[in-house]
């Protein structure tokens, strides 16, 4: 007994995009949707991360500009221990700190210290224009790492919502089609029975 070899079914790439028979309307929607998808996930993902990576880059910038460096005087000793509870796990303590702004007038705030560190010790403090203390603003290295994460959490967040957004119109599409199937075999499906012998 001689075995039928497999039947094997060519696929035709790009047929959405060829002149066939068999080619709806609704199939040429779907291609011009699926590319515009990509095309938009592609296009308008790049466009927001760069975007917010800028906005983000500009933000630190900005930052870094309002706030500068003073060198500052240990009035006290610092705690040797930070005390219990205050939520903070770089080991350091607050203590009183002095500086002399360049027109010559004293300031004094608290800043974190090394624990135990004596009075008397100079260290290196952040201030805004109105002299008081603030955090260490971000180095530029810092700034550039983050605005990059923040450009690619972006990017990627808006490229999955707009293919999100694609593939539900596709699905619309499909199911459309499905029922347009449906009914055009209602109509067509009787005759294939008779000319097949399904009926008598």
């Amino acid at each position: 007994m001689r075995k039928t070899p497999p039947t094997t079914v060519a696929r035709v790439r790009l047929w959405r995009w060829r002149r066939n028979p068999l080619r709806r309307h609704s199939d040429v929607v779907e291609a011009w949707i699926v590319l515009g998808t990509w095309i938009l996930v592609l296009v308008g993902g790049a466009f927001a991360g760069l975007t917010a990576a800028q906005a983000v880059d500009s933000a630190f910038a900005a930052r870094r500009a309002q706030v500068h460096a003073v060198s500052a005087v240990l009035t006290d000793d610092a705690a040797r221990t930070p005390p219990a509870g205050t939520g903070y796990d770089d080991g350091r303590v607050w203590a009183t700190v002095r500086w002399t702004d360049a027109d010559g007038s004293v300031h004094q705030g608290r800043a974190t210290v090394v624990p135990g560190a004596p009075a008397g010790t100079r260290l290196t403090v952040w201030t805004d224009p109105t002299g008081r203390v603030v955090a260490q603003p971000a180095s530029t290295a810092e700034a550039t790492l983050q605005a990059a994460l923040t450009g690619i959490l972006v990017a990627s967040l808006t490229g999955a919502t707009v293919w999100a957004g694609g593939w539900l119109v596709r699905t619309g599409l499909v199911r459309r089609r499905l029922a347009e199937w449906d009914e055009e075999w209602k109509r067509v499906g009787p005759g294939w029975e008779n000319f097949s012998g399904g009926r008598g």
